[in-house]
Order: structure tokens, then C-alpha cells, then sequence
């Protein structure tokens, strides 16, 4: 089992990308993609930065102990986007408590539907409540769907990269309705005939001044 690209790419999304050391909203030490001291090196003090390069690479360390965790302790026939929606839980919650939560209980008791709904439990503090309801959407939903989205209520589905843009579309049922009854809506414009110029301008304005006289 693996973490997909898309799976890989809605967790960065949720985790952001930092590369100056900062304090999480429960005052964890973290940079990078989600990297804290309990993950291993480099220990997070303040004033620790480091480069796009060392995050990419951080977090590919990172993450893989994470699939690797979720791997072990789920039904190995879970489909990908529940097993992405797990490691994302993982990630967040860690190890540990990933192998002793309810998600994991119930998974192994055959309760998918109740596995799911224990992803909701992990509700603190308070900003994680989107980003559950994401992962609860992401364990339920097959991508070809809908996409994953970061957060529950975001606008903008998550697509992995070099995705082509109908990955997107399953999201956005009524713009794909919308656009060919508005375009069908637009007035034709036909073009203006050319302004004549030279000679035949001057043609052009005597005749009119001849007709107007004669009128």
C-alpha cells in the first residue's frame, strides 16, 4: 500500500509549507511540511530554517514512516483514497495514537462506515475540524468522484500535480453545465469593414458630399 500523488498532494496542502521554524495551533515547534521534533531530525527550536530543498526532502523521510504505519494497522484491501485520507490522519495525530484510535478498531471490526465517522472524533483543538471533515470526505469518496479538497468548505479541489484539468471537473458539475449555455447566450459580433484610406477615401468623401448636395 502507498500514498498516491493526489494523496501526497492534498496532504501538503493541509500541512503547508513553511521553512522558518513556527509554534502549530496547539504550540508545537514545526517546519516544513508538518515536521515536529517526535518525527525525528532535526529537533525544532526557534530561529530553525532551512531550504526548499531540505523540506521536499524532510518530508519525503517523513511521510514515508507515516505510510508505513498506516500500512500495518489497516485492512490491506483499502481503497486508495481511504488509505490517503488515513495517512493524512496519521500524520497529524501520529502513530501512536493512530494504532490505538477507534478509526483503526473499527476498521479492523469490518466497520467502515463507523471507521469513518471516528475521523471525525479527532475534533481538537477547534481548527481541525475542517480539515477532519476533509479527511472523513477524502476516506468515503472514490477520487473519480471528486476530488479531495484541504479543508471541508474549501472552493478549490486538490489535483495532483500534472493532473489534466477533467481530474477537477467530477467537482464542478454546474460549471460544466453553466459554460455552453452562457457561450450559447453570447451575441455575434461580425466584423466592421475596413475604413477606406488614399484615393479611395477621397473618392469616398466626395461622393457623400455630392449626395448630400443633391438631397
Amino acid at each position: 500500500m502507498h500514498l498516491t500523488d493526489l494523496g501526497r498532494a492534498v496532504l501538503i496542502a493541509r500541512e503547508g509549507r513553511r521553512l522558518a521554524a513556527y509554534r502549530d495551533s496547539v504550540g508545537i515547534w514545526t517546519i516544513g511540511i508538518g515536521h515536529t521534533s517526535a518525527a525525528g531530525p532535526p529537533t525544532v527550536t526557534p530561529g530553525l530554517r532551512i531550504t526548499a530543498a531540505e523540506c521536499d526532502a524532510l518530508f519525503a523521510r517523513d511521510v514515508a514512516r507515516y505510510v508505513r504505519s498506516v500500512a500495518a494497522t489497516v485492512p490491506p484491501d483499502l481503497a486508495d483514497h481511504a488509505f490517503d485520507a488515513l495517512v493524512s490522519l496519521c500524520f497529524n495525530i501520529g502513530p501512536g495514537a493512530f494504532a490505538r484510535s477507534s478509526v483503526v478498531r473499527r476498521l479492523a471490526a469490518g466497520d467502515r462506515d463507523g471507521a469513518a465517522a471516528a475521523i471525525l472524533l479527532w475534533n481538537r483543538p477547534a481548527e481541525l475540524i475542517p480539515r477532519r471533515g476533509a479527511e472523513y470526505d477524502q476516506f468515503r469518496t472514490p477520487y473519480a468522484l471528486a476530488p479531495p479538497r484541504a479543508r471541508r468548505g474549501d472552493a478549490a479541489p486538490i489535483i495532483a500535480p500534472g493532473a489534466p484539468l477533467s481530474a477537477v471537473l467530477p467537482a464542478l458539475p454546474s460549471a460544466r453545465r453553466s459554460i455552453p449555455r452562457a457561450a450559447a447566450t453570447l451575441p455575434v459580433r461580425r466584423p466592421e469593414p475596413p475604413a477606406p484610406t488614399g484615393t479611395l477615401a477621397r473618392l469616398w468623401t466626395a461622393l457623400r458630399t455630392r449626395l448630400r448636395r443633391d438631397a
